[in-house]
């Protein structure tokens, strides 16, 4: 017996590279299915700036490098949901309903899990770091409060869309213990965003207040992601399993529509308490250590305007050689206008000392005399100049580093969820060395889609929606010198950028696995009443049509609430008349086609526009996209004659599809 387990191990012994045979199909393969879902995207956004708009893609090779990049992090990212994250969410959703957690009852503690859950995927979502980044276009000035939630308040920031998510996650379980139907909801937070649209927008304090519609409403659509909606629905089918008596024909769904709703909330709630206590820029109660910052940023937008203005003009920098004297450590002067790449610079009493910074260019105002001595670390420059200038200063933030945001991310969720099921239900998890390998392709996959994100897609997104305002207005191309005049007249230019936003998002949409994961469900459940391809198609032209008026919204300067308040308004009758299923499967379909990719490029389109035809905010294009498919496949499904009492058994089988597609 001895001799022949002996030989089975010799026998399955495979060299590295027969493990590397194997192995490379199922890489491969999984690899092409995210090239899939982002071909068109990438190739679309490359194609109109080259051959509509007539500009090249500046830093290309970087560009490219990062978008491989981020493909191969998604690919790895997925697979780690798969193995590790969303069988533990099954897992627990299955058996909490029927086990007490230190005594308490089964639903309290599937409660408390729930919320936890909700909260921690949030902060593992990718599109969440690129919301930090979104402050630094911001003009504090201009928007004070969105600057300070933004940048000084962003982890508090993070933390309330978490909590938010969390709540939805809890009162999406707590409604399939109670059998509830999801209009009520639905209609209870519509309505309470409404009024408070309503209030930011027309309110007492609307001009500091409304500024922030635009990042409140686009939390919606960050926040339901490729973390966050696999593992929700993973929790709701198990929950669903355990407590449906079979003949629900919406099993697990729901939780998404409350997902996108409560981060819009908690958004606003945390707006609304900032400016009460005056912790905000220009606030009664706001910290000097912020003041400081914000001070800082107010010089950093006014010296890039500055630099802006130069490259169309006689400007000319100092050169690296003139600027041989400066050290690092060194005070800046007051009377020059300085730009600062890297580095870790810190305020010090008052005044920017940097600490390994590189100085780009640096320029002497008119009027300023300069001192003779070599200026020392140290030294009070501003002391040795005449005419008392102020400091025009400004540096480009230092983030976290791909792996730790990684780690960060995914480690304490995993610790959560193992847990729960380890301590709590007293349960070890099956397939221990699948979990950890997913965990460790999660790890992998997200520092991997971090740094792809940074080196490819937001320079991208942020490239294309800078120039794509060419089409309309005279701008200084992304990263290059010199003006460039408007390719069109103006009204014709803003149909060209509102033509290709429609395009970029009904094919980003038609690539999205999970549209096609829920054409199936809804195809299957309606007995073939409702088709797949008209269910993508309807999703598809909604998203369209709200990533467009979106790009109008920048465009033509129009305010956020016109183009929300109206679509949401609508759709409160026709959530009534629709049946309960519908009302799943339309409510959901807004979070599913939010995917990865999808989020930073509009995010960081929507930023560049923004940026170029001098808006206040880029924000408020997610939010148009999230809405569009709501009320496209409600719409439909009215139209559709539908056959009720599905099997609950198929029902279940095709979600679970649509979760792991998410």
């Amino acid at each position: 017996m001895s001799a022949e387990q002996n030989y089975d191990k010799n026998k399955l012994k495979l060299s590295f590279g027969e493990t590397l045979g194997i192995l490379w199909p199922y890489m491969r393969d999984k690899v092409v299915e995210q090239l899939q879902c982002v071909w068109f995207v990438i190739a679309y956004m490359i194609f109109f700036q080259v051959f509509i708009i007539g500009l090249p893609i500046v830093y290309s090779l970087t560009i490219a490098i990062g978008i491989f990049i981020v493909i191969l992090g998604l690919a790895f990212f997925m697979e780690g949901l798969r193995l590790g994250l969303m069988p533990l969410g099954d897992v627990l959703g299955s058996t909490l309903p029927r086990k007490k957690i230190l005594g308490l009852p089964c639903i309290v503690s599937s409660l408390i899990f729930a919320f936890v859950l909700g909260a921690f995927a949030t902060f593992a979502e990718p599109a969440i770091g690129v919301l930090k980044q979104a402050g630094a276009g911001v003009d504090p000035t201009r928007a004070p409060l969105l600057w300070t939630l933004l940048n000084t308040h962003s982890s508090t920031l993070v933390n309330s869309v978490g909590i938010g998510v969390g709540l939805a996650v809890l009162l999406g379980v707590l409604r399939f213990y109670k059998g509830w139907s999801l209009k009520p909801f639905i209609v209870v937070g519509v309505s309470l965003l409404t009024a408070l649209t309503l209030y930011f927008q027309l309110g007492p304090h609307a001009e500091v207040l409304k500024v922030v519609l635009g990042l409140a409403w686009d939390c919606g659509a960050v926040t339901t992601g490729p973390v966050t909606v696999p593992l929700v629905l993973s929790l709701g089918i198990g929950v669903c399993r355990s407590v449906s008596s079979g003949d629900s024909n919406n099993m697990g769904f729901g939780v998404v529509t409350l997902a996108s709703i409560f981060p819009i909330l908690a958004v606003l709630t945390l707006s609304l308490v900032l400016h009460s206590k005056g912790d905000y820029y220009t606030g009664n109660n706001f910290s000097a250590e912020n003041l400081e910052i914000a001070k800082i940023k107010v010089l950093e937008v006014k010296a890039a305007k500055e630099s802006a203005a130069a490259q169309s003009s006689d400007f000319i920098p100092v050169t690296q050689e003139d600027l041989a004297s400066y050290k690092n450590g060194e005070i800046l002067p007051d009377s020059f206008v300085t730009q600062i790449k890297g580095g870790s610079p810190e305020i010090i009493e008052g005044k920017l000392h940097l600490k390994d910074a590189e100085i780009v260019y640096l320029r002497q105002p008119e009027g300023a005399t300069a001192p003779d001595e070599i200026w020392k670390p140290g030294t009070d420059i501003g002391e040795l100049f005449t005419n008392g200038l102020k400091f025009e200063v400004f540096y480009d933030d230092v983030t976290n580093g791909a792996l730790e945001g990684a780690l960060w991310a995914i480690i304490p969720l995993c610790t959560i969820l193992l847990l729960v099921l380890i301590l709590g239900l007293r349960q070890k998890p099956k397939y221990l060395g699948d979990l950890f390998v997913g965990i460790a392709c999660a790890i992998a996959g997200m520092t991997l889609f971090n740094l792809g994100i940074g080196l490819g897609l937001t320079p991208l997104g942020d490239q294309l929606g800078a120039n794509i305002v060419g089409a309309f207005n005279a701008i200084i191309p992304w990263e290059m010198n010199g003006m460039v005049q408007p390719l069109f007249n103006e009204n014709t230019g803003k149909a060209v950028a509102i033509i290709f936003a429609f395009i970029l998002g009904y094919g980003a949409t038609l690539a999205e696995p999970a549209l096609n994961a829920l054409g199936s469900t809804v195809e299957q459940i309606t007995v073939g009443a409702f088709k797949k391809n008209l269910l993508m198609q309807s999703v598809a032209i909604g998203v369209a049509c709200g990533i467009a008026t979106g790009v109008a919204k920048i465009a033509y300067g129009l305010e956020l609430w016109y183009l929300l308040i109206p679509p949401y308004m609508l759709l409160i009758p026709i959530t009534l008349i629709s049946s309960e299923e519908f009302v799943n499967f339309g409510w959901d379909s807004a979070g599913v086609t939010t995917g990865p990719i999808t989020v930073p490029l509009v995010l960081a389109m929507g930023l560049g526009i923004g940026t170029k035809t001098n808006a206040i905010d880029g924000f408020g294009i997610l939010a148009m996209a999230s809405v569009g498919p709501i009320i496209t496949v409600l719409c439909v499904g009215l139209l559709v004659k539908k056959k009720p009492n599905v099997d609950a058994t198929d029902i279940v089988s095709s979600e679970t599809d649509v979760k792991e597609a998410a």
